[in-house]
């Protein structure tokens, strides 16, 4: 058990870790609530469910190869409602999991075995670039509709007709951005993403493709206009 005393504060970034290992639970365990961090341990994919029921977590480190439900499985779950950042933990090299795990949503993937040190750096890193979730007013709605699209920001879920639109998570950051707006312009630099990740010339590209998704002529765009001299806005429904 760690010292009462020597426990972070209630304010540090809380982590889910997820392995089979006890004995790489407990070294993680230790070694991240050494370094700042809040961390509770699960050793399946169940019993991170079960603690995400009542815990809002910051971050979740997980283990790929787990008996019954993988953590390609629990991932694949989780994207399905959480943007959560996760940091991949694997005992093989393979270049086709690790290419399969960012497919799915990972924000990094560590091989084992790995340095703690290494760990806490890249945990840091993917914790820096995901940010704090923009403040998002007590009254604002749970959707927003433009033409037969409607999009969830609890979910962040495109649909057309009830049918899912795939979208890659800067998609899904700028289409929560400009519905928030109700239809007001947003300049290209308040796209460009948690801590200015994105420069205003990847947002054009960024628009760009969410166009082709959305748009029946993206060369001349109904829904996602463009604002001369400012950046864009989203002609959703009031």
């Amino acid at each position: 058990m760690t010292d009462p005393r020597s426990e972070p504060p209630d304010g540090a970034p809380h982590v889910l870790v997820v392995d089979d290992d006890r004995r790489l639970r407990d070294l993680l365990a230790r070694f991240l609530g050494e370094n700042g961090y809040r961390v509770t341990a699960a050793a399946s994919a169940a019993e991170a469910r079960a603690k995400s029921g009542s815990v809002v977590f910051d971050a979740v480190v997980l283990d790929v190869m787990m008996p019954g439900e993988t953590g390609f499985d629990y991932m694949r779950r989780l994207r399905t409602e959480s943007q959560i950042p996760i940091l991949m933990l694997t005992a093989r090299a393979d270049i086709g999991d690790r290419l399969h795990g960012l497919e799915l949503g990972a924000d990094d993937y560590l091989s084992k075995p790995f340095e703690p040190r290494e760990l806490v750096l890249r945990l840091g890193n993917i914790l820096k670039r995901s940010g704090p979730p923009a403040a998002v007013p007590a009254s604002a709605p749970e959707l927003v509709r433009f033409g037969p699209f409607l999009f969830r920001f609890d979910r962040g879920e495109l649909r057309r007709d009830g049918e899912v639109i795939r979208i890659t998570d800067r998609e899904r950051e700028i289409l929560t951005i400009l519905g928030h707006r109700g239809g007001q312009e947003v300049a290209r630099e308040e796209l460009t993403g948690t801590a200015g990740a994105a420069t205003e010339r990847a947002v054009d590209v960024q628009i760009t493709r969410l166009r082709r998704k959305i748009e029946v002529d993206p060369a001349n765009p109904v829904f996602l206009q463009t604002v001369r001299g400012v950046g864009y806005r989203l002609a959703a429904e009031a």
